[in-house]
């Protein structure tokens, strides 16, 4: 059977802040500017996970679209959703990784794709800040 690929979005409400405590307030207003503000910002966030393998020949499927909804919403929405990145999730405390969109695929893509059923694997991971933002991973070093 050819390799076909599925893609979920799902949604998040989260805050953060880009600070390094380790630098200097002008180091980092010069490096992050408005993101830097000490109480943070939010946004409504799209998460799209494409994932690729072998089409199963009798279930006409490569996953469980069921399973995947199942991680999506554990380790992305259940995760993530009304929290603050820096002050809620180890990953991003202050002093640790910076939660950028970029450090948010990584993290992503850590999460789901160690969960993902035999056959099937991460080909992608999209965050969307917002309509003109986003980053995205494929798994390159």
């Amino acid at each position: 059977m050819p390799t076909a690929y599925l893609t979920r979005t799902v949604h998040f409400s989260a805050a953060h802040r880009y600070h390094r405590p380790d630098w200097s307030e002008a180091r980092n207003a010069e490096a992050f500017g408005a993101c830097g503000s000490p109480n943070g910002h939010g946004h409504t966030y799209s998460c799209v996970v494409t994932v690729k393998g072998r089409v199963d020949p009798q279930a006409s499927m490569l996953a469980d679209l069921a399973a995947l909804d199942r991680i999506l919403r554990e380790e992305v929405v259940d995760s993530y959703d009304h929290r603050h990145l820096n002050l809620d999730i180890p990953e991003f405390a202050y002093g640790r990784t910076v939660p950028t969109g970029e450090a948010l695929c990584l993290e992503v893509w850590r999460r789901v794709g160690a969960r993902l059923p035999r056959g099937c694997e991460l080909d992608c991971v999209r965050v969307q800040e917002d309509p003109a933002l986003w980053s995205e991973y494929r798994g390159e070093d």
